[in-house]
């Protein structure tokens, strides 16, 4: 009997790696990065860390969480939160703020808490806090000061050195050919680059084939199907 070329592939879920040593600085991210070496230097202790979906943000603020120590949150935790407890309990990442409505008062009271503690507090967001439909305008008037740094979408050199970085984290061994074929093609986000490593690993195994570039064609195609 011929054996069978495929092989069961298990769908494993593989957890974004948030250490230090996987965060790839580049232009895109440069100046976010050193904003973020800087601290405790922060003016007005206090941070907005702005950018696109997959710019990588909350790679950066977790790399920022281990080191200062700091909780992070997501925006809708503030609901029925005590706020003077986590103002006092150290430095703090909200993330995504500007996707969660009807917090402004508990926000804008978390601020001045960290404020009159002098503790720590940086936010992430896709925008700049005018374009978050803020109508607190105490609240909108404090984020407008507060110090902003925003980090670009990857560039080429960024989505490659990513690309190569997770074949290389799942032990797949690739053309160079492949990786450029795919950064020419796949939307400029690291979850983008995130999913089609973790696409073609699937496809490899069940294949028991190496990734090549017709392989990488063939799952482009249908990923773009699926959307």
């Amino acid at each position: 009997m011929k054996p069978p070329t495929n092989q069961l592939a298990l769908s494993l879920p593989v957890e974004p790696r948030f250490g230090r040593e996987d965060f790839l600085v580049s232009p895109s991210n440069e100046a976010a990065w050193e904003t973020f070496e800087r601290w405790p230097n922060w003016p007005g202790h206090m941070l907005l860390l702005l950018g696109p979906t997959g710019s990588g943000k909350s790679h950066l603020g977790s790399i920022w969480a281990q080191r200062a120590g700091a909780r992070i949150l997501h925006a809708r935790d503030l609901t029925n939160a005590d706020l003077l407890a986590l103002a006092t309990s150290g430095p703090l990442l909200i993330e995504d703020f500007d996707r969660q409505q009807g917090l402004e008062a508990e926000l804008f009271h978390l601020v001045n808490l960290v404020r009159e503690r002098e503790g720590y507090l940086a936010l992430t967001a896709r925008n700049w806090p005018d374009s978050w439909g803020l109508a607190t305008k105490d609240l909108l008037s404090r984020l407008r000061l507060a110090p902003a740094i925003e980090i670009g979408e990857p560039d080429d050199a960024l989505v490659r050195a990513v690309l190569v970085k997770l074949f290389i984290d799942l032990q797949l061994v690739v053309d160079t050919s492949v990786v450029e074929y795919l950064a020419l093609r796949i939307e400029r986000s690291l979850a983008a680059a995130r999913a089609i490593v973790q696409t073609l690993d699937r496809e490899a195994l069940e294949q028991n084939r190496p990734v090549t570039r017709p392989m990488a064609a063939e799952v482009l195609r249908r990923m773009g199907e699926a959307d």
